[in-house]
């Protein structure tokens, strides 16, 4: 079993809830392998860098995976398929980071850490 990240992106015009049903049965494909989902983030509606199939916005999910490549291929294989997503990428990693990614953390906490890593350095390098 190897890990896996992959970023998924639905179309704007589902309902949130719809898009969530619509991960579940890919996170079933995965199940069926004897693959576990290790993290899931819901990234929410975010803005497109260009328009794909007119459209502007999507449905963003981060999900870790632990499984065997023969799942990651049909999970990728089901995803082809289904006209509600818009792009998916699915990328082998060495290890799952249990923080936050940055996209979920709050943009004032992120200011916070900013604050305090610049002060870190500035103390040391005194």
């Amino acid at each position: 079993m190897a890990l896996y990240e992959s970023v998924i992106i639905g179309r704007q015009d589902l309902t949130p809830s719809q898009f969530e049903e619509l991960v579940e049965e890919f996170i079933k494909i995965i199940e069926t392998y004897n693959g576990v989902i290790k993290k899931r983030e819901n990234w929410g509606i975010r803005n497109l860098a260009y328009k794909i199939n007119k459209n502007r916005k999507g449905h963003y999910i981060l999900l870790n995976i632990d499984s065997s490549s023969d799942a990651i291929l049909e999970f990728e294989r089901v995803m082809k398929l289904n006209e509600d997503i818009i792009r998916f990428l699915t990328i082998r990693i060495n290890s799952i980071d249990e923080k936050p990614s940055p996209l979920i953390i709050n943009k004032s906490d992120r200011y916070k850490n900013e604050v305090f890593i610049s002060e870190t350095v500035s103390t040391t390098n005194a």
